[in-house]
């Protein structure tokens, strides 16, 4: 018999087996090894390794970093840890296809640390295909149309069968200019959508983040986080930001964030960014990064380097036997020409899209290794001036 829930507003009944186990992850934690002003360079400790913080996390939606192999990503890009989405994965290819597997780590050959999405940014980004109700988000399908409803049960579920070392808790990503009204409302949902998130787990070896909304005011941030900060996750993350808001006021409310957890756990900004982000908000205390703009952007022709970005497909490098970044030892920088690469780009050929990824991918975790290595040494400052030095000499791009 369903069991109805005696801390939310609206009728609805959870999964009486889902209720009250409060279970805990007993392999994670976070270790923090020095700081430098208010950047901080940790290790995370997870059951499938140990991460060096601060860090960035390839997105792999479906199962996969795109034209990545694990090899790639472990190797010649120096990835510590991918990210999974839940809503795609429960789609496509399905949760009995990955317990067939033994869970997503055995199916995509990856056996390092896997964070996933719990699904929270699609109620966002999918808003045309979403109802939000007191229970959960029912979804239309936007492959076959077909409807699914998204409880915070569910995802716990979907994160679980996945074998997640870090699970999302479920949450809604309002708009950052959404009125007050709403936030509040939308935050107070959040808040208890994580409490039954953290009823619902049942696997000690899946760890999970909370998430803080609030948008880019001050004071919502610092009533949510009034309402969840004293709520058991193993970690936090900073959710709401970089959905169309002013870099200023996103920087803001990153510094703002990382001030009011807690330093003994992790600290992860969601969906950012650009390397001039990075830079910004590991100044400002953050400890992961995750964003689809590194491997989307070399599939769209941009190369990311340490003088500045190249758009490949411009004639001025027709002819260019120089590599994509002069100061870059990746695979890609060591054997190939821009000209070759944007031969393969105009040519429409498939070994364009593999080799820029595996370059911006490098770059970005030459970046935050880089950014961790002067943490340690207290000379962060000195780096990310370094950094913004480089970026602005464009005679040789």
């Amino acid at each position: 018999m369903a069991m109805a829930c005696s801390f939310c507003p609206e009728p609805h009944v959870h999964e009486p087996s889902k209720i009250h186990t409060m279970i805990q992850c007993k392999a994670l934690q976070y270790e923090e090894v020095a700081r430098d002003g208010k950047a901080r360079a940790g290790l995370l400790h997870t059951t499938h390794g140990t991460i060096e913080t601060p860090i960035f996390m390839p997105v792999g939606t479906l199962g996969t970093v795109k034209s990545m192999t694990p090899e790639d990503l472990e190797d010649e890009v120096g990835a510590q840890i991918i990210l999974g989405n839940t809503y795609h994965l429960y789609l496509r290819p399905g949760l009995e296809v990955v317990e067939l597997h033994g869970g997503l780590h055995n199916m995509m050959n990856w056996h390092k640390p896997i964070l996933t999405d719990s699904g929270g940014y699609q109620v966002f980004s999918l808003k045309d295909l979403r109802k939000i109700r007191e229970e959960g988000v029912e979804f239309q399908d936007h492959i076959r149309g077909s409807r699914h409803l998204f409880t915070p049960e569910k995802v716990v579920q979907i994160q679980e069968t996945l074998g997640s070392d870090i699970m999302m808790a479920f949450d809604e990503c309002p708009p950052h200019d959404a009125p007050i009204s709403y936030m509040q409302k939308s935050m107070a949902r959040t808040t208890r959508w994580a409490q039954r998130c953290l009823d619902a787990r049942t696997r000690e070896d899946c760890a999970m983040f909370g998430i803080l909304q609030g948008g880019i005011n001050e004071k919502m941030r610092r009533e949510h986080a009034d309402q969840m900060l004293d709520l058991d996750f193993e970690g936090w993350a900073i959710g709401g930001l970089s959905v169309g808001e002013e870099s200023s006021a996103m920087y803001d409310m990153a510094e703002l964030s990382t001030e009011l957890m807690l330093d003994h756990k992790a600290k992860y900004m969601m969906g950012v960014g650009k390397p001039d982000d990075l830079i910004e908000c590991i100044g400002r205390g953050v400890d992961m990064f995750d964003c689809v703009l590194p491997s989307r952007n070399a599939r769209n022709g941009q190369a990311l380097t340490s003088i500045g970005a190249v758009t490949i497909r411009n004639a001025t490098y027709e002819k260019d036997l120089s590599p994509l970044d002069p100061n870059c030892s990746c695979y890609t920088c060591k054997n190939y020409t821009r000209a070759y690469l944007r031969h393969l780009y105009k040519s429409k050929e498939m070994l364009y899209g593999r080799l820029c990824t595996l370059h911006n991918l490098h770059f970005y975790l030459k970046l935050v290794k880089g950014a961790r290595q002067a943490i340690i040494d207290g000379r962060f400052e000195d780096y990310k001036k370094e950094y913004y030095a480089k970026q602005a000499n464009t005679e040789t791009k």
